[in-house]
């Protein structure tokens, strides 16, 4: 696959096909692909905490917030859930900074997980404090970030924004719709 494809490819799924399990070498290998990018001073102060266990992912799952512009839907149902979550922890042992290696990182590891016909979505909105009560997660390396990764059972559709409107959307079939601004919006230019 071209990297454009990948990029294309590579969006916040959040319906999965939840029996289509990720072993723990597949996302070693996902996680190899951040080892190997860019680090600002080469400080490499990521980490990361896996889970393929349905049990701990059961766990995990009710310190997650889904959507926030899809006020009433609650996140996936069962049988549409992760098979998979990679928490992004920053070991501050390293460094007191992580720069934009989180990122970097993370965007490597979906490439990676896409170009193997998974997806995934990156959460912020995440309880931290449980989850790495579940994970056994030491004071050095709080949360940053969690990967939910999965199967996509779900088609997210790409259109241009009109108007000033940003939200994403869900059809009335399911498909999930994500505007975004024209590239020539993005490039400034002092003419």
């Amino acid at each position: 696959m071209a990297i454009a494809e990948l990029i294309m490819k590579n969006r916040s799924y959040r319906r999965f096909v939840e029996s289509e399990r990720i072993s723990a070498e597949q996302i070693g290998r996902w996680i190899g692909l951040a080892r190997y990018s860019a680090s600002g001073r080469n400080m490499q102060p990521l980490k990361y905490a896996v889970s393929t266990s349905p049990e701990v992912n059961a766990a995990i799952f009710p310190h997650l917030a889904w959507a926030g512009y899809l006020a009433d839907w609650k996140g996936p149902a069962e049988g549409e859930r992760p098979a998979a979550y990679i928490a992004v922890l920053h070991d501050t042992s390293l460094s007191d900074k992580y720069y934009c290696d989180d990122g970097i990182a993370i965007q490597s590891i979906l490439l990676g997980a896409v170009e193997e016909g998974y997806g995934g979505c990156i959460l912020g909105s995440v309880n931290r404090r449980e989850i790495a009560r579940i994970l056994k997660l030491p004071p050095h390396l709080p949360i940053l970030w969690v990967l939910a990764l999965g199967k996509p059972a779900e088609t997210v559709l790409l259109h241009d924004l009109e108007g000033d409107d940003i939200r994403y959307w869900r059809d009335p079939e399911g498909n999930h719709h994500v505007p975004k601004r024209k590239t020539e919006e993005l490039i400034w230019s002092a003419r």
